[in-house]
C-alpha cells in the first residue's frame, strides 16, 4: 500500500508513484537506503495494478498483469506441447478413422501407454480447449501486461524535467559531487558539446542540464509482445477452417476430384515414376526398385456453374496447370497441392455398362459410370436411374447391412433405383457390381432376385472399361495464417534486436550553493554509460576516474 501526497515541489502525484512524476524525489524510501540507488523502473510512475482497493476487475487485470503468472503459463503451454510430440497426434492420418479404430491403433502400436495417450485426449492436444485456452491466456497476458507498463513508461518519458530533485540525482548509479567550474555557463558548453558528439541530445534550464539517447529502445520488450501477439492470433487463426486446410486425396490416371471444402477441382491427368538404375545405387540396394522421381501432371479447376447443385454437372475452368514433384507443388491463390507418395496397383476408373431387357433382349447404352463422383441421375434408353448409394469397397457388417470397407474402389458396388418397361411406376431397387468377379462374390443376381429376370446391366467390352496402374497421393495444404506468422516473428526480432543492441541513456546535473551533482542512469550496461561519462567530464576539464562514479560501489 502507498499513502503518497503532494510533493514539496507542488505536484500531485498518484497513489502508488514512488518518485514524483515533476522532480523525481523519492516519496516512500527513508532511513538507511537514502543514498542507495534508486528503483528507476517506470520511472517510479504508479501502474493500475498497484491501485488500492482493487475490484474484481482490477483483481483480474492483476493476475494477467503479473510476470509470474505469464511465465507459468508459458511453462504449463511448454509443457503441453512436449506432450503431444510422445506419440503421432492424429492430423498425421491420411485416412478418416473412427475413435475406436484410432483407440486400436495406439494400442496396437504404442501398447498401454498409447491407449491412455488417445483416451486422455493427448493425440489432438494443438486442438484442444484448453490448450487454445492457454494460448488465449497467454496473449491476455500479453496485452495486459504490456498496457500496465507501457502506458505509465510513455507518460513518465514523455514529460521528463530537465531540473531534477538532489535526492534524485545523487542516488542514480552513476554519479559525482565536486567544485562548480568558475565559468557556469562556458562549461555547460563544453560539456553538452562533448555529449553531443556521444549522439545524446541535450536539453537545458538555466544551469541544469538533462542529456538523453537512444529513448526508443525502451520500447524493445513492448515491440516484442506485439510480435508474440500477433504470432499467437496467427497460430489461433490456423483453427479456423477457412484459413487452414491439410488433407490428403487419393487420384487415379485421369480422374478429376473436388477439393473438399473448396470450389476447385484438380484432375490428374498422368502420373509417372522414374525408378535408379543398378548403376546408379549402391551395392547394398542393386537389384530393388527406388523412386527417383514421381511427377503428377495436374490441372487445378474452378467451378463457374452448377457448383452447390447435385443434380447438374458443375461447369469447370481450368486456372493452372503444372507438374506437381516432391517439394514442388502446384500453387494458386494461397491452396497449394504436394506429391507425397504414390501406390502401385491394377483400380477400376469408371465402367461404361450397357442395360439389357431380358425378354426381348434389347441392349440400351452405354453410360459412363465413373467409380468416383458419378452422377446422380441417368437416363439410358426407356429407363431412368437413380443412384441411392455407393459402397467402393463393398461388405457386410455384423448386423448383416451393407458397408464399405475403405474409400478405395476396390469392390466398388452401385446402388441405383430403376424406372423403366416392365418394372412398377416407384421403381425397383438394382445393386450393380462393375467387377464380375464381385458379382459371383456377392451373388448379385441373388441380390437383385425382384427384376433379376427383367433386365441385367453389364459391361459387353474390355474397351468399355479403364483401369488405372499408379494412384498418386496429393497433399492439399492451405495456410493464410503463415503470413501472419512471420509478420509476428518478425517484429519479434525488432524488438529483440532494439533491446540488445541500444541502451537508454540519461544523464542529469544542477548546480547547488558552489556544488555541481551529476546523476545518470541507464536501462543497461552500467559501465559503458560510467566510461561515457567520465570521457565527457574529462574532456570538459574536470579530471574524474570511471571507478569514482560508480554509486553502487560507495554505498557498499
Amino acid at each position: 500500500m502507498f499513502s503518497n501526497t503532494k510533493c514539496e515541489c507542488g505536484h500531485q502525484n498518484h497513489v502508488g508513484t514512488v518518485l514524483c512524476e515533476s522532480c523525481g524525489k523519492p516519496l516512500t524510501e527513508t532511513g538507511a537506503d537514502d543514498f542507495a540507488p534508486l528503483e528507476m523502473r517506470y520511472d517510479g510512475v504508479a501502474r493500475r495494478s498497484q491501485k488500492e482497493n482493487p475490484d474484481l476487475i482490477d483483481r483480474v487485470w492483476n493476475f494477467f498483469s503479473s510476470v509470474k503468472i505469464a511465465v507459468w503459463l508459458i511453462v504449463l503451454t511448454l509443457v503441453a506441447a512436449s506432450v503431444g510430440t510422445l506419440y503421432p497426434q492424429e492430423n498425421v492420418f491420411r485416412e478418416t478413422l473412427t475413435y475406436e479404430e484410432l483407440s486400436q491403433y495406439y494400442r496396437e502400436n504404442y501398447g498401454k501407454a498409447g491407449e491412455v495417450y488417445h483416451a486422455l485426449g493427448l493425440t489432438h492436444v494443438y486442438s484442444s480447449w484448453w490448450f487454445v485456452t492457454l494460448l488465449v491466456m497467454i496473449g491476455t497476458s500479453l496485452v495486459i501486461c504490456s498496457l500496465d507498463r507501457v502506458l505509465p513508461l510513455y507518460r513518465a518519458l514523455s514529460k521528463q524535467q530537465i531540473r531534477k530533485h538532489l535526492q534524485f540525482i545523487t542516488r542514480q548509479q552513476v554519479v559525482y559531487a565536486g567544485p562548480a567550474p568558475e565559468d557556469r555557463d562556458a562549461w555547460l558548453e563544453r560539456f553538452g558539446e562533448q555529449l553531443k558528439k556521444r549522439r545524446y541530445k541535450v536539453w537545458r534550464d538555466g544551469d541544469a542540464l538533462m542529456a538523453e539517447k537512444n529513448r526508443f529502445s525502451r520500447w524493445g520488450p513492448y515491440i516484442n509482445h506485439i510480435g508474440l501477439i500477433i504470432f499467437l492470433l496467427a497460430v489461433l487463426g490456423r483453427g479456423v477452417p477457412a484459413w487452414n486446410m491439410d488433407q490428403y486425396m487419393y487420384l487415379d490416371d485421369g480422374e478429376t476430384e473436388q477439393i473438399p471444402g473448396t470450389n476447385y477441382y484438380v484432375k490428374n491427368e498422368k502420373f509417372t515414376v522414374e525408378f535408379y538404375k543398378d548403376s546408379e545405387l549402391p551395392e547394398s540396394l542393386k537389384g530393388t526398385l527406388r523412386p527417383k522421381l514421381f511427377n503428377t501432371e495436374a490441372t487445378l479447376y474452378e467451378c463457374t456453374e452448377s457448383c452447390d447443385d447435385p443434380t447438374k454437372e458443375p461447369v469447370l475452368r481450368a486456372v493452372e496447370t503444372h507438374n506437381i514433384q516432391v517439394n514442388h507443388p502446384l500453387s494458386y491463390h494461397g491452396l497449394k497441392l504436394y506429391q507425397t507418395d504414390y501406390s502401385e496397383n491394377q483400380r477400376l476408373i469408371s465402367v461404361s455398362p450397357v442395360i439389357i431387357n431380358k425378354k426381348t433382349g434389347e441392349k440400351y447404352g452405354p453410360f459412363y459410370l465413373p467409380m468416383r463422383n458419378p452422377a446422380l441421375t441417368y437416363d439410358v434408353g426407356p429407363y431412368n436411374l437413380t443412384l441411392r448409394d455407393v459402397f467402393l469397397d463393398f461388405g457386410i457388417d455384423a448386423q448383416g447391412r451393407p458397408m464399405t470397407k475403405s474409400r478405395d474402389p476396390n469392390a466398388p458396388a452401385f446402388v441405383f433405383r430403376i424406372k423403366g418397361p416392365d418394372l412398377p411406376e416407384t421403381g425397383e431397387t438394382y445393386i450393380y457390381f462393375p467387377n464380375r468377379v464381385d458379382k459371383v462374390r456377392f451373388s448379385q443376381d441373388q441380390l437383385n432376385k425382384s427384376v433379376a429376370d427383367k433386365l441385367d446391366i453389364r459391361v459387353d467390352s474390355m474397351e468399355n472399361v479403364s483401369f488405372s496402374n499408379y494412384t498418386t497421393t496429393l497433399n492439399v495444404r492451405v495456410d493464410r495464417a503463415m503470413p501472419f506468422v512471420w509478420v509476428g516473428a518478425s517484429i519479434f526480432m525488432i524488438g529483440v534486436i532494439m533491446g540488445l543492441y541500444w541502451n537508454h541513456r540519461r544523464i542529469w546535473l544542477r548546480f547547488d550553493d558552489g556544488i555541481l551533482s551529476l546523476g545518470a542512469h541507464t536501462n543497461k550496461n552500467n559501465y559503458g554509460l560510467r566510461t561515457e561519462v567520465a570521457a565527457a567530464l574529462n574532456k570538459a576539464g574536470l579530471s574524474v576516474s570511471e571507478k569514482s562514479l560508480d554509486n553502487r560501489r560507495k554505498t557498499d
